[in-house]
């Protein structure tokens, strides 16, 4: 007898006894847990097929242990763009042994898994003879404290404050002369090929 099931957005084909991986659910190591989203239950006579669940069926399994994944390298890149990012991931995920498989649902009272939750500590109860009640007590004045408003002046971002003035020397102009080619004193020789 086996079963598909639904959970964490992907779908498992489990029997009584098998070990699987799936994203971690919110349930403590040595818990039960029961699977609801059952789409298929196939024994050796008979195949029940959901559509696309099956009502009453459940699975129900016990979380061994709650682990992370190896790690995944997400790369990015674009070429000549300069663009590179890199990210690492580690999935969560919770290991479940497959105890039942229970084509009508009917988990009796006595199957019924048994959650492990924190007991709230209670708290001890005093007689109300020994409670005494209390006079409120008057609060003190705190001195008041009075605000100095401070006239900042607001500089915009777009102008910036003008430095102080200093003596300003008057620039000295000088004409620009032409640029002049520079002519060798050597002449070259021309020799001609009859010369030779």
């Amino acid at each position: 007898m086996y079963a598909v099931i639904r959970t964490g957005g992907k779908q498992y084909r489990v029997q009584v006894g098998d070990v699987l991986d799936i994203e971690k659910l919110d349930v403590v190591e040595g818990n039960k847990v029961t699977f609801a989203e059952v789409l298929l239950i196939e024994d050796n006579e008979h195949t029940l097929v959901g559509t696309p669940l099956l009502d009453k069926a459940q699975v129900v399994g016990e979380v061994i242990e709650n682990f992370k994944d190896k790690k995944v390298i997400v790369f990015k890149k674009k070429r000549r763009k300069q663009y590179r990012r890199m990210k690492g991931h580690r999935q969560l995920l919770a290991r479940v042994k497959i105890e039942k498989i229970a084509p009508e649902g009917g988990i009796s009272a006595e199957e019924k898994p048994a959650e492990k939750k924190a007991e709230p500590k209670e708290e001890p109860k005093v007689p109300a003879a020994e409670v005494k009640k209390k006079k409120p007590v008057a609060k003190e004045k705190e001195p008041e404290i009075k605000k100095v408003e401070k006239k900042v002046k607001k500089v915009s971002p777009k102008t910036k404050p003008k430095a102080p003035k200093a003596a300003v020397s008057p620039k000295k102009t000088s004409a620009k002369k032409p640029p002049t080619k520079k002519t060798s004193t050597k002449k070259k020789k021309i020799t001609s090929k009859k010369e030779k």
